[in-house]
């Protein structure tokens, strides 16, 4: 049996790296629903972590970017069968955000608020994971205005969907709340590796 990845060449290791259903691809396509996001100077940019929290916060874009900064090279892939390999990304770790606000035991889930009031939900455990961040540049540059410019979540392990662009807040929840995609028939856990692409119910 000839698999896809050795039909290109793929080395083997490489091809371990690629979730069932997936192709490589070198570049980067841009998928989202709505409009893109325009945003000027970004003075009137402010983020919030609320919720089951114990304290609740607010920043400006610039103190925004006072906060510890943290690097991430991560493998993305989207749900319509799409992987890279070896992005980078910089930003603020996810587990920075949660150390400051201080969950609350009940606190299970995480429900990151962008845009136009789209939702992505993940498991508090999913957002806690070293290389979950929420990313401000992409290769060494800002992100670009379709890619989720000035800020949006990279949540490893997950199809791409998860990590939302145009973020401006996180709420730690204790129950779950399906996100615009998953309320639209997709996969409420979305594991590449299992092909969690869509909602079987």
């Amino acid at each position: 049996m000839v698999f896809p990845w050795q039909k290109r060449n793929v080395d083997a290791e490489v091809a371990e790296r690629v979730p069932p259903g997936q192709v490589l691809t070198d570049k980067f396509p841009v998928l989202h629903f709505g409009r893109v996001p325009e945003y000027g100077d970004l003075s009137g940019w402010d983020f919030r972590v609320w919720g089951e929290v114990e304290e609740p916060f607010s920043l400006r874009w610039a103190e925004f970017r006072n906060l510890p900064i943290a690097e991430r090279t991560l493998d993305i892939h989207c749900v319509t069968r799409w992987s890279k390999l070896d992005t980078r990304w910089e930003g603020v770790a996810f587990s920075h955000i949660a150390e400051v606000a201080r969950p609350t035991a009940a606190a299970r889930y995480v429900i990151l608020h962008s845009e136009g009031g789209f939702t992505a939900n993940i498991p508090i455990e999913t957002a806690m994971r070293p290389d979950c961040l929420l990313a401000w540049s992409y290769d060494g540059q800002p992100l670009t205005a379709e890619h989720g410019h000035p800020l949006r979540a990279i949540v490893p392990g997950t199809y791409f969907w998860k990590s939302a662009k145009w973020l401006r807040g996180v709420e730690f929840s204790a129950e779950d709340r399906p996100g615009f995609w998953e309320r639209n028939g997709y996969h409420n856990d979305a594991d590449p590796w299992r092909e969690e692409r869509y909602s079987s119910g």
